[in-house]
């Protein structure tokens, strides 16, 4: 009996890492609610631009179906997907679909959008730097360029 008590325990003991690793990393944050977006989209700022630190970190998450509207970014962007299944655009460049562990270096002043697919939401970690400005902001993509038939 004190075998199979001690046994159970050491089991128990050593699922736990296992268990701590399939945990939600970061909160998906607070919802967005912003004219430049379609769709339910979090944002959870995991550590803001400052005086040291000339970018800001941020983790964004979409829902299915929902997107960015074109934009770009005076000092560029990375994407760092960590969930599901996306796309990202740059304007007059085919679509493309991005996936968890995919990287994306959107180049600084290039139009492009990025967001889920109809079926999968997608998150990814931003690392944005700020010192040559804020985004800029377009038009709504249209139909055509979210479904690829452009």
């Amino acid at each position: 009996m004190k075998h199979l008590f001690f046994s159970t325990l050491l089991a128990i003991v050593l699922s736990i890492p296992s268990f701590a690793q399939t945990g939600v990393l970061f909160p998906r944050g607070e919802e967005a609610k912003t004219a430049h977006q379609v769709g339910q989209i979090w944002l959870n700022e995991l550590s803001p631009a400052d005086s040291t630190f000339s970018y800001s970190t941020t983790m964004a998450t979409f829902a299915p179906d929902a997107r960015l509207h074109w934009h770009s970014h005076p000092g560029g962007q990375i994407l760092l997907y960590t969930e599901g299944e996306g796309y990202y655009q740059e304007r007059g460049k085919p679509r493309q679909t991005v996936r968890k562990g995919d990287v994306i270096r959107c180049q600084p002043g290039i139009e492009h959008w990025h967001g889920a697919t109809p079926t999968s939401g997608v998150t990814y970690i931003a690392t944005t730097p700020t010192q040559k400005g804020k985004t800029i902001w377009f038009g709504r993509v249209a139909d055509a360029d979210y479904s690829g038939n452009k």
